[in-house]
């Protein structure tokens, strides 16, 4: 990173368009500058965030096939240089980058050539897309045009979407995820099929969100400290929403698999943690006398994703050290 070419007037101008909902009114790139300042910074938080997707993904065993990878509203291109960053270039045919701005595409397409010389890179849409790389769109995007985006996702063989964790985000991810259900096979988070659990009746308070880790190394970083002063952000929380659908069958995981969702709320004899199985969307009560070991990794935000659980009532009374994916190859 060259932090003395950072145009930080860019990158408020940038923030406040977010901040205000004002972003998806028109392009907001303005020169190879904007773009540039941004990749160094706010794309690399997006980074982080994709960087945690993708190994949820490997700790299930899952790989992509091999296809032709399509960032739909790149922006810079940070979705799709993590995609091929962790699953490397020999395991797909091509990058294609598609979105409104021509700079963003320029951009996306120079940088990726650059980093990636033996890879085809170009830009545009087409109109079977392989392995679909959706980041960071719905805040910009009108309810029409999400819906015309859907029937677009439909199309994919398969589809990964990483979205702020807000409650709008989530839900609307979730709206997609029910549209598209009978069509894909669920990868993740969810680790059933059936129908979302948040939106059964007492469940409206809540949504589906999880936190990535920024490496370490930024918190002593005095760039960064001075990105996060400026822009108002705090460096430690990455809350993200997002969706993997597959339309190549998949194993079922265990029944007793659960997907942990938000972070564990502690408390002095036990943690209340929220979880996600085929049953539905439930808080349960993680007993520090019986679990001290997991209810430590609890209070470090350090407990495991994908857990399996042996539960009665609103407790849990078992947790399985097998991982589901080694468990569902029983």
């Amino acid at each position: 990173m060259n932090w003395q070419t950072i145009d930080w007037h860019a990158l408020d101008r940038l923030r406040q368009s977010y901040l205000t909902g004002s972003a998806g009114g028109a392009d907001y790139w303005r020169s190879h500058s904007d773009l540039d300042s941004y990749n160094q910074t706010f794309a690399q938080r997006i980074g982080w965030k994709w960087d945690y997707v993708l190994e949820e993904l490997q700790s299930l065993g899952w790989t992509p096939p091999v296809s032709e990878v399509l960032d739909w509203g790149c922006g810079s291109g940070v979705a799709g240089r993590a995609f091929l960053d962790h699953y490397g270039t020999e395991s797909v045919t091509g990058l294609r980058v598609w979105d409104r701005s021509r700079l963003a595409m320029d951009f996306a397409v120079k940088t990726a050539r650059k980093k990636y010389a033996a890879l085809n890179v170009q830009s545009g849409l087409t109109e079977t897309p392989g392995i679909l790389l959706l980041s960071h769109v719905l805040t910009e995007l009108k309810p029409e045009q999400i819906d015309e985006l859907a029937n677009y996702v439909a199309k994919a063989e398969v589809v990964i979407w990483v979205e702020p964790g807000t409650y709008e985000a989530s839900l609307t991810l979730i709206a997609v995820r029910e549209r598209l259900r009978t069509q894909f096979s669920r990868v993740a988070p969810c680790p059933h099929a059936e129908q979302c659990g948040i939106l059964a009746p007492g469940n409206e308070r809540d949504w589906c969100h999880h936190f990535a880790s920024p490496p370490s190394a930024i918190f002593t970083d005095p760039d960064w400290g001075k990105f996060a002063h400026m822009m108002g952000i705090d460096l430690r929380s990455l809350p993200l929403s997002y969706l993997v659908l597959d339309k190549r069958p998949r194993p079922a995981l265990p029944p007793d698999t659960y997907r942990v969702i938000g972070r564990p709320r502690i408390y002095k004899a036990y943690a209340l943690i929220q979880g996600c199985n085929a049953c539905g969307v439930k808080n349960y009560q993680l007993s520090k006398r019986d679990f001290p070991a997991e209810f430590k990794l609890a209070k470090k935000d350090k407990s495991p994703s994908l857990q399996r659980w042996e539960t009665e009532e609103d407790q849990i009374t078992a947790i399985h050290s097998e991982s589901p994916d080694e468990a569902g190859e029983e």
